[in-house]
């Protein structure tokens, strides 16, 4: 019996959004941004060799035909990648108004987000002051640190110590429609930050907010502060049934790595596993070696979108997407018979661009494990469908399968 790996490389985009025009970094459209491309750019005139030298190298990737999937989503110049497919290829736009992880995420499991997300706006305060008062009710403070559009990084930097100081939990927001919560793990405690977004999310929810994210993070003023890897999402529930729920109603198991979990609210979802990339990486093989006939794995690389794209670190993210592809290189060989490999993205963040919100592309769509194959310019839904059609259970959405 079959077995199906969706993996999302977060936030891997390759432009050529057809409504890129519509989506804006401040005032900016996102007209022309294409996350690769720029990286390739980048590297190939030796502006990203910090940790790493000389042009972009991906050759697991550009085998299955990632340079083929990027000529065929933009005209946006890039060198390199003139291998000739070897795996199935295409690209894929996105039909939901927006350009966040839950929206790109539900899309790709087959259902279309229905509603517009909530965003607060890029000022200071940026939440009503119900949300800040109920925030500091439920934490049993005085009140909040933040209230404003923030580098999550950048804030805790800031505002940390005041924060151990005072108690007050550390709250913000982005361009995404996100309210995250910042709190030491240690001073603050975690059950405690896991627990204040645990009874916030529902009324955020209420109001179409996507998510209520759980910032842990450790140190003290004089030695700095980090962000540990127990972040929590706590999403809104899909309002249809999903892949990791098709999958799971015809008696197959569904294992989920990384922020899938959390994305789905584990609708469908048997098992997750959590952690650093480096980490999520051995769990992907682990499957891989392991995973039952018949099974869907669905996995998340979040660190490209996390610690490179917002952070606007163009060589971060080529020594990223490097390793994934060395790494991938060793996973792809163990792969079975009639096993299907689809790697993916779930927006764009393309690291030269302004700002530093995620950025309105197609992304790639490549697989292993049916040979050479062209399914051309798809949609999100379709990757849903087809694997849907890989497993021979039945699809509930409107996608159409490519296979």
């Amino acid at each position: 019996m079959p077995r199906a790996f969706l993996v999302v490389m977060d936030s891997v985009g390759i432009g050529g959004a057809p409504d890129a025009d519509r989506f804006f970094n401040g005032l900016l459209p996102d007209l022309g941004a294409n996350t690769l491309a720029h990286i390739a750019q980048a590297c190939a005139a030796g502006e990203a060799d910090e940790g790493r030298r000389g042009p972009l190298h991906l050759p697991t990737l550009e085998r299955l035909g990632l340079g083929a999937a990027m000529r065929l989503a933009s005209a946006v110049p890039f060198p390199g990648f003139n291998a000739a497919p070897e795996g199935l290829w295409g690209c894929a736009a996105e039909l939901s108004a927006g350009k966040d992880t839950p929206s790109g995420h539900w899309e790709l499991a087959g259902v279309p987000v229905p509603w517009d997300w909530h965003f607060f706006p890029d000022q200071t305060p940026s939440f009503h002051s119900e949300i800040s008062t109920m925030a500091a009710e439920l934490a049993g403070t005085a009140g909040i640190l933040g209230d404003c559009h923030a580098s999550g990084t950048a804030i805790i930097d800031r505002l940390g110590a005041e924060h151990m100081k005072t108690g007050r939990p550390i709250c913000y927001t982005s361009a995404d429609s996100v309210f995250q919560i910042a709190a030491h793990e240690e001073s603050f405690g975690l059950d405690r930050l896991l627990k204040l977004c645990r009874e916030l999310a529902p009324h955020l929810h209420a109001m179409k907010v996507g998510r209520v994210i759980a910032r842990p993070f450790v140190g003290n003023s004089d030695d700095g502060f980090s962000r540990t890897t127990n972040r929590r999402d706590f999403a809104i529930a899909p309002p249809k049934p999903v892949l990791t729920n098709w999958v799971q109603d015809a008696g197959r198991p569904v294992h989920a790595i990384g922020k899938i979990g959390d994305i789905f609210t584990m609708a469908g979802i048997d098992t997750l596993q959590k952690g650093s990339d480096a980490r999520l990486l051995e769990h992907l093989a682990d499957r891989v070696d392991h995973a039952e006939d018949g099974s869907l794995t669905f996995a998340n690389f979040v660190e490209f979108d996390s610690l490179y794209g917002h952070r606007r670190d163009i060589a971060g993210y080529a020594r990223a997407l490097e390793w994934f592809d060395a790494e991938l290189a060793k996973i792809m060989p163990r792969l079975r018979a009639g096993d299907l490999l689809i790697l993916t993205a779930d927006h764009g963040n393309d690291p030269s661009w302004p700002g530093n919100d995620h950025t309105r592309e197609q992304v790639p769509v490549l697989g292993a494990g049916l040979g050479q194959r062209a399914v051309g310019q798809v949609g999100f839904v379709d990757v849903a469908a087809s694997i849907a059609a890989h497993l021979g259970v039945p699809s509930q959405g409107p996608g159409r399968s490519f296979l």
